[in-house]
């Protein structure tokens, strides 16, 4: 899965995190990151009990719970607190890496596993060069450079990367997503069989077959789902 969620944050909520950051610490970013990806990685992020991190958090999981895109592709069964990292100067990159397989939830004395990353960017696209999220390794791989409050979800099995920032500063989001329904393509079945029902709602109404096609869908995901 590779999606885009757009305004996930809307401007007043924006607003909100930059004012916020404007005085807010940086340390590195290597604080959270597993060995393979400590070594090359080259970022600095908020600590996350500072007031900058926790407000910015709480935008942020209040903006996914209202989000019915991000449930319907994610279908999340723990969301791990997201984090706010910055690339900026000579911390400007993040080379290609693998996000840990499993997390411990802050606080919660919990693990989770991470089936799907997420980024969700705050700077806006003009005011930062370089900077773009490349996702796989292959020469026309995926790069992802997004308006300010919208999302990318993929798949946490991917290979990425952060390529460098050369001018201005990139500042994100991002957090991991256990799901309730573990395997990708079956996600990606119920995910488009979500769409597609929406889309005939919207052009027929609760017709016999959206009605039908609706209890497909719950009992493919009460099949495959692992509350």
């Amino acid at each position: 899965m590779l999606l885009h969620l757009p305004a996930i944050l809307h401007a007043e909520e924006l607003s909100t995190a930059h004012a916020q950051l404007q005085q807010a610490p940086w340390q590195d970013g290597r604080d959270s990151a597993g060995g393979q990806a400590a070594s090359v990685k080259n970022n600095t992020q908020l600590p996350r009990d500072c007031p900058a991190a926790r407000s910015i958090r709480s935008l942020v999981l209040a903006a996914l719970d209202r989000s019915a895109l991000f449930f319907s592709a994610a279908l999340p069964k723990q969301v791990f607190p997201p984090h706010v990292n910055r690339y900026a100067g000579e911390a400007n990159h993040y080379g290609p890496h693998v996000d840990n397989a499993i997390r411990l939830l802050p606080d919660a004395g919990l693990r989770m596993r991470t089936d799907l990353s997420a980024t969700l960017f705050l700077s806006d696209p003009d005011s930062y060069d370089g900077g773009a999220l490349r996702i796989g390794q292959a020469p026309d791989a995926p790069r992802v450079k997004l308006p300010a409050g919208d999302l990318v979800l993929y798949d946490g099995t991917s290979v990425h990367e952060v390529e460098p920032v050369t001018r201005g500063e990139r500042l994100a989001c991002f957090f991991w997503v256990q799901s309730l329904v573990r395997d990708a393509a079956q996600r990606q079945i119920l995910f488009d069989m979500d769409m597609a029902l929406l889309d005939l709602r919207q052009r027929d109404g609760e017709s016999p077959e959206a009605v039908r096609l609706t209890g497909c869908y719950h009992n493919l995901l009460r099949l495959w789902a692992e509350p």
